[in-house]
């Protein structure tokens, strides 16, 4: 029995929209689940209500807005609010995919780098562009730490202004590695359950028993995994925008 632990991030066309020269537009199993994430946030959040005495899904939906606020406000100050639509789509998208991801045979979005780096992408144009709208040239006073003595200040300077330039590649190779890795690693355990119980018979089986009980640990720790990568990468988010608004802080 072979295992393939790769074989759950193949992106398969399922049917075809068009065609732009030679290249196919079609839609695909990615396309689905990011659809079926943004539908599941949008009942969520419609059909949540507005009770005095809030029921089930309507808990949920206040209490995500205000985890997400308290993020903003205690990362960015409360002139970070202006961003809340921003930070609260991507943790929302995010969390929702990727515990969706967590289920058997779905498939995870974020395990792809592209996915990850368009978010990265569109966090860095809005910090970069908001920061220079906002405080013109000022707001490169943050590749200028305060009290770095003269004769090192160019090398610091270089420094911050490479890791500014790097924080795409970070914040979206974060999110990238850990939901592959872990998938991975699921997957790996998972059939080794499946090998033995198919190869030794009952033997086999009772051997299994340590693998399945790995994998179930394994299988909760991704749970966790797949919130806080999504908490991460939204808190993230909330400090890039923190050096756009408050630049040199």
């Amino acid at each position: 029995m072979k295992i393939d632990p790769i074989h759950q991030f193949n992106i398969e066309p399922l049917f075809t929209i068009g065609h732009i020269g030679n290249h196919t537009i079609a839609f695909t199993n990615s396309s689905l689940y990011m659809l079926v994430a943004v539908a599941i946030i949008s009942i969520l959040m419609l059909a949540s209500g507005s009770q005095l005495v809030p029921g089930r899904l309507q808990s949920v939906a206040e209490i995500s807005y205000e985890f997400v606020a308290s993020t903003i406000r205690s990362t960015a100050g409360a002139e970070g609010m202006k961003f809340f639509p921003l930070v609260f789509s991507l943790f929302m998208f995010l969390c929702v995919s990727n515990l969706v991801g967590v289920i058997p045979y779905t498939f995870t979005i974020s395990s792809h780098l592209i996915v990850t780096v368009a978010l990265a992408l569109l966090v860095f144009f809005t910090v970069l562009i908001y920061g220079v709208a906002k405080n013109g040239l000022k707001f490169f006073k943050i590749f200028v730490p305060h009290g770095v003595p003269g004769y090192i200040l160019p090398l610091v300077m270089f420094i911050e202004v490479l890791s500014f330039f790097l924080r795409p590649v970070s914040h979206s190779v974060r999110l990238f590695a850990n939901m592959l890795a872990g998938h991975i690693a699921l997957k790996v355990f998972a059939g080794f359950v499946a090998m033995l119980g198919f190869s030794l018979g009952a033997i086999g089986w009772v051997g299994g028993v340590l693998p399945l009980a790995l994998t179930i640990s394994l299988y909760a720790l991704e749970i966790l995994v797949a919130f806080l990568q999504a908490y991460v990468f939204a808190i993230l988010t909330c400090i890039y925008l923190n050096d756009a608004i408050h630049p040199g802080h």
